[in-house]
């Protein structure tokens, strides 16, 4: 009696070097998708989460007060940290930020003029094409335990901004209206998102929140459409 064998042929060395290549093209394609996706939502949490933590700040403080936080002149300038520092979980308070003070540097320098210290180009517009002035993030800095970093403006023009960077500014991409996003204060002590109507970087055709415009604050005006837009993120 016979025994019969069953014969299996294999794959040659071209066909496994063949499939390895589909593999790898397929994954050249697939994982950047993956990684932009992950950090659209990503950002698009820590946002949200942002928000609700000052919000919740300023509320805690108007609760021990009697009132509320206002964007006049009841604040003195630069004194808006000292009010409501003890009500975020601070793991790091980087004082101020001016270059005029070499004392007082910050995590980020506001760096003026020529300087060599070139420290304020670590933050950049929506679309890249220019450095942002770091005016209007120098009053105050620190960063949160989970990394978020609170940037505050408080002058004696009455214009109080809260900022946050959702992901730190060790990380990127570093640009207004993807991961730094601007708030205003109003005279009644509500927290707006910059770019709702009647905010200071409001604009009716886009102009500070736009891939293609050119204005140094571009990316200021994006914090309301970020939060009202499910597919914001997802843009970029």
């Amino acid at each position: 009696m016979k025994l019969k064998i069953n014969s299996h042929s294999a794959f040659t060395l071209a066909e496994v070097l063949i499939t390895l290549g589909i593999i790898g093209v397929v994954a050249a394609l697939t994982i950047p998708v993956i990684i932009s996706r992950n950090q659209s939502k990503s950002l698009e949490a820590g946002l949200k989460k942002g928000a609700s933590v000052i919000s919740q700040a300023l509320l805690s403080y108007e609760n021990d007060n009697g009132e509320p936080i206002k964007s006049d002149i009841s604040v003195a300038g630069q004194q808006l940290g000292d009010k409501i520092i003890k009500y975020f979980k601070v793991v790091t308070d980087c004082g101020y930020s001016y270059s005029s003070d070499s004392n007082l540097k910050g995590c980020v320098p506001f760096v003026q003029g020529d300087s060599a210290d070139k420290s304020s180009t670590l933050y950049k517009t929506l679309n890249g094409s220019k450095v942002i002035d770091l005016t209007f993030f120098d009053d105050r800095q620190f960063i949160l335990a989970d990394g978020s970093m609170i940037f505050l403006e408080n002058n004696v023009w009455e214009r109080t901004y809260i900022s946050i960077d959702v992901n730190g500014y060790i990380k990127g991409p570093n640009r207004l209206g993807q991961d730094l996003f601007m708030f205003q204060l109003d005279t009644n002590g509500r927290l707006i998102p910059m770019g709702a109507e009647g905010t200071d970087y409001y604009s009716e055709n886009d102009e500070y929140c736009s891939k293609t415009s050119t204005n140094e604050m571009n990316g200021a005006g994006c914090t309301y459409k970020a939060l009202g837009d499910t597919k914001y993120f997802s843009s970029f």
